[in-house]
């Protein structure tokens, strides 16, 4: 018997634990991004250098959730609607060139395009780079050349930050202005077009191990896909997860896990912790269907890219207006609405109760569209 389409509709239709889980993602990205003042709680803080916080791993889970996204997606329009292979390349380069071009109009914002000072690279951008890469991989390669790929960026990466000369500092220096990643965006880019002028965090080279984070995550779709059983797959995903951590927490020591450098014990290191909370998220809702404390991370998680674009905009904005109270400096509005609303209590905690109410403040919006239906896709 021929399977009918809404059959094959709900064998890739959304996997609410994996829209729950881009949700948590997203909310804890906001509040990452958006202290009130200069001051953080370490939790909230990125690592100086080595090493790897609660905000360390924002980044690599959602591009981890992109490649898992990205084959279930492309399975339903090539698998249901058979979509030509053209039109789904197609697809695939618009979005990408979208995706980019987002992200380069964030960085232009307030500069109005100042090429002489323009950052190439940023969040976006490295996620539409690789969103591309692993997306085309999967149409157009097997699993196991997946795999081969993935662990060929990872040990090529390491051999040329370990092993490649870098002039003036020497084989094997990974400082952060002595790396060879560093190194390699100043000879092309200059420093006036990097983030911290000695280095860019999503740079050019360390964007060659974050395609093998979305890479795991076509693995993980591919997984979630298969006809295993839930509990299954939910013993598969807490395995790798943590074969994952070992394999980072052996490989830190020799090629430390640095989120900057987005070192392949990084890769590791944080894919591994992507398995288990999207196990764990598997286990609370696919297996044991306890579902009701998750409306909110759904609702995060159902405008992703939307609600990142807004909240980074937004942000720049309270940077750039500015308030004048009487004499001396004029403070800029965030730093107004953080002291006005919570300058009662230690900075931190002022810093802290303005990102938790910028959070809030973006649920509330993506609330209101959820209810009216409104998805933002890009």
């Amino acid at each position: 018997m021929i399977p009918s389409v809404k059959n094959k509709e709900n064998k890739f239709s959304r996997l609410l634990s994996l829209d729950v889980f881009r949700g948590l993602t997203i909310a804890l990205m906001i509040l990452v991004n958006s202290p009130g003042n200069q001051t953080a709680y370490s939790w909230l803080e990125h690592s100086a250098w080595n090493g790897c916080t609660l905000a360390d791993l924002v980044f690599p889970f959602f591009i981890f959730i992109v490649g898992v996204s990205s084959v279930f997606s492309l399975s339903k329009a090539r698998e249901v609607y058979h979509t030509p292979s053209q039109q789904l390349f197609a697809k695939i380069i618009k979005r990408t060139l979208i995706i980019f071009f987002i992200g380069l109009l964030l960085n232009a914002f307030p500069n109005h395009f100042d090429f002489s000072t323009l950052r190439f690279h940023g969040v976006l951008q490295r996620i539409a780079i690789c969103y591309f890469v692993a997306s085309i991989l999967f149409l157009t390669t097997k699993i196991a050349v997946q795999v081969v790929v993935m662990c060929t960026l990872l040990i090529a990466y390491w051999l040329m930050m370990t092993q490649i000369n870098v002039p003036g500092y020497g084989t094997g220096n990974l400082t952060i202005e002595g790396n060879l990643a560093a190194y390699v965006d100043r000879l092309i880019f200059s420093s006036m077009h990097l983030y911290g002028k000695f280095y860019d965090p999503e740079g050019l080279l360390s964007t060659i191990p974050a395609i093998a984070t979305a890479i795991l995550g076509n693995l993980t779709g591919v997984w979630l896909l298969s006809g295993y059983s839930y509990w299954q797959k939910w013993k598969g995903l807490m395995a790798v997860g943590f074969l994952a951590l070992i394999a980072g927490g052996l490989w830190n020591m020799e090629f430390p896990i640095n989120k900057t450098l987005w070192s392949s014990s990084y890769v590791l290191w944080t894919g591994g912790w992507a398995l288990i909370v999207l196990a764990f998220c598997y286990w609370l809702i696919e297996i044991q269907g306890w579902k009701t404390w998750s409306k909110p991370f759904e609702i995060f998680g159902a405008n992703a890219l939307a609600v990142y674009f807004l909240h980074v905009l937004f942000l720049k904005l309270q940077i750039v207006i500015k308030i004048h109270q009487g004499v001396g400096t004029p403070e800029n509005l965030k730093l107004f609405i953080t002291n006005t609303l919570f300058g009662w209590v230690s900075p931190e905690k002022a810093s802290f109760l303005y990102a938790l109410s910028y959070t809030l403040f973006w649920l509330l919006i993506l609330a209101i569209l959820y209810r009216k239906k409104v998805f933002i896709k890009i």
